[in-house]
């Protein structure tokens, strides 16, 4: 088991210190980690929600309109379990080495776009080159 990192409240992943080092590499598994509990936790709240408001309601216009919010929101929790996936597969990478490393080039992914989305697997020119090729093939 290994032995757990210190970590500075304010710690922010910098440019001038090693890449992927121990610190930066707790501070994405702790910023992942906290995204996924809160994103569960989420998901609960509304699994509760939906069977709490299971009722007959005899008004077809209300019943019309909560059969809508409830569709939306099943919706947005499939993102949601989406998301999950990722964010396992992010902290996958972090147990295996890979983390921070474009999966296209192998070039180190900037901190600033790692700090904004943590799920990222690739860099942004390598990101930006495969929405134009999508983009191009989608106009086909």
């Amino acid at each position: 088991m290994k032995a757990e990192v210190f970590l500075p409240d304010d710690y922010r992943p910098a440019e001038d210190e090693p890449f992927m080092n121990e610190r930066q590499l707790e501070y994405f598994r702790r910023k992942l980690t906290s995204w996924k509990n809160e994103l569960v936790a989420e998901s609960r709240d509304t699994i509760e929600g939906l069977q709490d408001s299971s009722r007959n309601i005899p008004d077809v216009a209300d019943r019309a309109s909560e059969e809508t919010d409830r569709a939306l929101e099943l919706r947005t929790r499939d993102r949601q379990r989406k998301l999950v996936a990722k964010i396992d597969s992010a902290l996958r990478r972090i147990e295996n080495g890979e983390y921070g490393f474009c999966e296209v080039t192998g070039d180190p992914i900037s901190l600033k776009r790692l700090d904004a989305r943590p799920i990222a697997t690739m860099s942004l020119e390598a990101q930006e080159r495969h929405e134009r090729r999508e983009k191009v093939h989608r106009d086909d």
